[in-house]
């Protein structure tokens, strides 16, 4: 199969990019043709009008229309395959690929569909007040900081609604949870076209032998969604108890003088390093207060063999189960966090039985065969429905 993998790269490691390229390698593999159709956001670093450029890319861009059509031509598609739009491709492109006859499906990563901002979040509480066409409350209330951005992010959600971009010409949307995938079919996406593919975990699975631990550890953004001011609080309650946080803190260089003495940020680490601390990592957080799409780091942490600790929010319950291969403790709520992290710290058997539960799904329900088997059933079945979905 000849697939034309969509995707505007976001210029900095993401668990998003993972999941794209790790997809895209994958499909070589089994021996499908992946023709890369790719803009990245650090083209638009260093330029004097990059925001500009990026406020009305992100609603129509004809230029890119034009390049999705020449792409389709002269590769000739079975299926396109769209990741992420903005704010470089747009979704204007979409409508070129049903133009042409040729069936799109869609990973919808974040809530971008139903939210301008994607994280259903202000101020850091869950917000809802964009879902059903009210996509100017995200402009009124500055949810991306600066008016103009803000603007730039309520417009257009705005005219991919109202001109049909997504729900006139994606045949097939894949969601990453099935709580995601609810939230889709409440704002009006039919439900017999939004499906549900995990992501996977990455090819090479450390081996279940990794020592019991000797920290709390903590790996992606540092940043207020990630809830890092509820887990600086809870460390900050448990100072015997050593905690590690692993990514970029650019969003919050606060953080590196207010953290207590048993917190230490190690910053990015690459490939090689990561997987040594997941191994000496004995907990495994996710303090998230917005809804996440597929966190990696959590099938991450299960590869390892590594009980988690993560937010009752989202689709995070249907990842980490209560009781089996993790704890669930209340969004913002530091001391419940202090709590479960307490109880496993104190408790060696259970963080072993835990992590192996883990483990377990995660090499079953999130095996790299597993994806590519349901990866292959919407394709077909995108390939079945036509352009757009039109023989649904």
């Amino acid at each position: 199969m000849r697939i034309l993998l969509v995707h505007n790269e976001y210029g900095k490691v993401s668990g998003e990019e993972m999941v794209v390229r790790a997809q895209s390698a994958l499909l070589q593999q089994r021996g499908h043709e992946v023709i890369p159709f790719f803009r990245s956001s650090a083209e638009l670093a260093g330029q004097k009008l990059g925001a500009a450029k990026a406020f009305f890319t992100g609603i129509y861009n004809w230029s890119a229309r034009h390049a999705m059509r020449s792409a389709i031509r002269n590769s000739k598609p079975d299926l396109v395959h769209v990741h992420n739009l903005f704010p470089l491709i747009s979704p204007a492109v979409l409508g070129v690929a049903r133009a042409e006859g040729v069936p799109v499906v869609m990973t919808v990563h974040n809530y971008r569909l139903v939210c301008p901002n994607g994280l259903h979040l202000l101020k850091g509480q869950v917000c809802e007040k964009c879902v059903g066409g009210r996509e100017y409350n995200c402009m009124l209330n500055r949810c991306e900081g600066g008016l103009l951005k803000s603007t730039g992010y309520a417009l257009r959600s705005t005219v991919a609604r109202q001109m049909g971009f997504y729900r006139k010409n994606v045949t097939l949307y894949s969601a990453l949870t099935e709580f995601q995938r609810k939230r889709l079919i409440d704002a009006g996406y039919p439900a017999d076209r939004v499906t549900v593919i995990p992501n996977m975990g990455s090819a090479n699975t450390t081996d279940a032998g990794s020592p019991l631990g000797e920290w709390v550890g903590y790996v992606g953004r540092v940043s207020h969604e990630k809830g890092i001011p509820t887990l600086l609080r809870a460390a900050a309650a448990l100072p015997e108890i050593q905690f590690r946080l692993a990514g970029a803190f650019d969003r919050m260089p606060e953080v590196l003088s207010a953290a207590s003495k048993n917190v230490q940020f190690v910053g990015h680490l690459h490939a090689g390093e990561l997987h040594e601390f997941y191994r000496r990592s004995r907990i495994v957080v996710l303090c998230s207060t917005c809804f996440e799409g597929f966190p990696t780091m959590l099938l991450e942490a299960m590869l390892h063999g590594k009980p988690v600790i993560c937010s009752r929010i989202g689709g995070l319950p249907e990842i980490v189960e209560q009781g089996s291969n993790g704890f669930l403790f209340t969004p913002g709520d530091a001391d419940d966090l202090g709590i479960q992290i307490k109880k496993l710290w104190e408790n060696p058997e259970l963080c072993q039985k835990m992590g192996q539960a883990g483990r377990t799904k995660a090499m079953t329900q999130y095996s790299r065969d597993a994806y590519y088997d349901r990866l292959m059933a919407i394709y077909d079945r995108a390939r079945l429905l036509g352009p757009g979905g039109e023989r649904a």
